[in-house]
């Protein structure tokens, strides 16, 4: 239930301040948006830290043992932080809290109140210690929840819907989240308006499996046919979509990532390569198939960009397993890349495996496949050494004074590399949000360069 912890001394009543901490993946980020909104529409304020708060949030996610890691250290540092301030309250929220609301209440019970993924709209009545309903439901915000936007004002996310209905062996989301529901593609629409209207020039579209929109709806290509819509919205220049399943990259999609202002890059997580351990972690496209997608995405679409999440580690993979996956790395030869460590879920298929793999050679492994992306990310990036590419600016660059930092097209926020420019002289701020820069040196995951007047 979706109420202050029994026992607990509840919420203040009518704080003046909210310091709320986002953990975890860009869908968190919005329901903490979404949250912030809710809060501001009830007349709260906010502070940037929780030393100049009232209430503190966190916001956790659930996802793996090092999210629930950081969660569950997040939340003690705010306890110690309440317990040097006498009247703070803390609220502990989302995708942990949804998924093992016991085990934080009982080894965090100075926790004022307790609320999962089914109420953020709510925020403010739990925060007051008022029943907040919703505890059946899936939550899905819509263009009519408010919002606070907290990304770079260039760019913002939009997320489709929420929930998955696949049943990967590994993955608690559903458990956490429940089945797929997507959002209307009106309501997408007038929130890209919106967003186009307040300045915003990229938007970034997440869920669960974007791949997967209007399904649940009963439309086979959804997705493709939002692109189109959102194609059409004055005043966006960049459309990204973000994590997509492989086997859902259809003719109709790859058409109309065609246009121009749809962003060529792609978020594949294949998980793996060999076919053995795909077949246990329920997934498609072993290997030689995932290399054919990647040379038709390429083919119909050059230059696209193409990042990928693959996991080691998983019950089962042994060298000859690990060995498959580092071949198809060194094929595949992805622009961007991210690894995790296989980490078992409860309630999940998997979790009845026998681990087979230590947490150190896991570790051994993450690192493994990392240092041969970097060769291959340092590669596509020197490749752009010499080009003018365009990039959408997103401030100041905090750790080199006198420049400016922002991204291409084949890069996505907050996951991807960064460009850095260099300002004319005479000039202390980029002229636009979309600039173009002339690439003069690359790194392992960064370029840097100058903006060409």
């Amino acid at each position: 239930m979706t109420r202050p912890a029994r026992g607990a001394p509840g919420v203040r009543r009518a704080p003046k301040t909210i310091a709320l901490i986002s953990l975890g993946c860009a869908k968190n980020l919005v329901d903490s948006e979404v949250m912030l909104g809710a809060l501001k529409a009830a007349g709260y304020g906010f502070v940037p830290t929780p030393e100049e708060a009232d209430v503190v949030i966190v916001n956790t996610c659930g996802f793996i043992g090092p999210a629930r890691e950081e969660a569950e250290q997040t939340i003690a540092s705010v306890l110690e932080l309440k317990r040097k301030h006498p009247g703070q309250a803390v609220v502990a929220a989302g995708c942990y809290v949804e998924r093992d609301q016991p085990h934080l209440r009982a080894k965090f019970p100075e926790v004022d109140a307790w609320t999962g993924v089914r109420s953020f709209d709510e925020i403010a009545a739990i925060v007051e210690g008022r029943p907040a309903g919703g505890a059946d439901r899936t939550f899905l915000y819509s263009d009519l929840s408010p919002r606070l936007v907290t990304s770079p004002g260039t760019w913002a996310y939009i997320k489709v819907s929420e929930g998955c209905s696949h049943r990967c062996a590994f993955c608690a989301i559903p458990l956490i989240k429940g089945p797929y529901v997507s959002r209307s593609a009106a309501s997408i629409e007038r929130e890209a308006r919106t967003l186009a209207a307040l300045g915003v020039k990229e938007i970034d579209l997440i869920s669960h499996d974007t791949t997967w929109f209007g399904r649940d709806r009963g439309r086979r290509n959804g997705l493709a046919g939002l692109l189109g819509r959102l194609a059409r919205v004055a005043g966006l220049e960049w459309i990204r979509f973000l994590y997509g399943y492989p086997e859902e990259i259809t003719a109709p999609l790859l058409d109309v990532m065609a246009g121009p202002k749809i962003c060529r890059y792609f978020d594949i997580p294949f998980q793996h390569a060999d076919p053995s351990i795909l077949r246990a972690m329920t997934r498609g496209l072993d290997a030689p198939r995932a290399l054919r997608l990647l040379e038709r995405i390429r083919t119909r679409l050059p230059g696209a960009a193409i990042r990928t999440s693959l996991m080691v580690g998983f019950p089962g993979e042994g060298r000859r397993e690990f060995a498959a996956l580092k071949r198809f790395v060194k094929e595949a030869r992805f622009d961007h890349l991210g690894v995790f460590a296989y980490s078992p879920e409860k309630d999940t298929a998997a979790h009845a495996f026998p681990e087979t793999v230590t947490s150190e050679e896991k570790e051994d492994r993450r690192s493994e496949i990392m240092a041969l992306q970097a060769g291959i990310s340092l590669a596509h990036n020197r490749s752009r050494v010499g080009q003018t590419i365009d990039v959408i600016t997103e401030g100041p660059d905090p750790g080199a004074p006198g420049r400016w930092s922002g991204r291409g097209r084949f890069q996505a926020p907050e996951v991807d590399g960064i460009v850095r420019f260099a300002l004319p002289p005479g000039m202390t701020e980029p002229p636009s949000p979309i600039v173009t820069v002339a690439v003069e040196s690359a790194e392992t995951y960064d370029l840097a360069g100058r903006l060409v007047p």
